[in-house]
């Protein structure tokens, strides 16, 4: 009898992006919103390509950047509760397979809107800001700081 067995990971926050399927998710779902933004109607295909990559990016800053902690109860004494999520995958170990693509991922979805815009200087400027508003903070340098307080706590 298995009572009270518990995941073999001390944080599961640790793991999530290296397991089964999550890069084909990850791709599929951004394909979809692609999809749903191009069926609205009044929409042109570089407003969509914009929204496309805004939207992405404002997503996956808000759950990699901002959201600190974990959802499981853990028994690190509580050493993941001050890391955002992109701090605890894999352990903080920087240049992994999953750090990468989550890296690319934006780069590329960047390539194709500012393609597809036809580098239309409007569409440049809104596509080159909210690339580096969410590939900044990926970088090794900024590994725990909290820039003017902000997430600090």
């Amino acid at each position: 009898m298995n009572v009270g067995v518990a995941h073999s990971e001390v944080n599961p926050n640790t793991r999530v992006m290296s397991s089964r399927g999550i890069w084909v998710a990850y791709t599929i779902s951004v394909g979809l919103l692609h999809l749903v933004l191009l069926s609205i109607p009044f929409f042109s295909i570089p407003t969509v390509w914009t929204l496309t990559n805004v939207i992405h990016n404002l997503v996956m800053y808000l759950l990699l950047h901002t959201v600190k902690g974990t959802p499981f109860e853990t028994p690190d004494q509580g050493s993941a509760r001050l890391l955002t999520h992109w701090e605890q995958i894999d352990h903080g170990t920087q240049f992994t397979s999953s750090r990468k693509f989550l890296s690319v991922s934006p780069v590329l979805l960047y390539l194709l809107a500012s393609f597809y815009t036809k580098y239309d200087p409007g569409h440049f400027v809104v596509n080159t800001t909210s690339l580096l508003s969410v590939l900044l903070p990926k970088l090794p340098q900024f590994h725990g700081v909290r820039l003017f307080g902000i997430n600090k706590y």
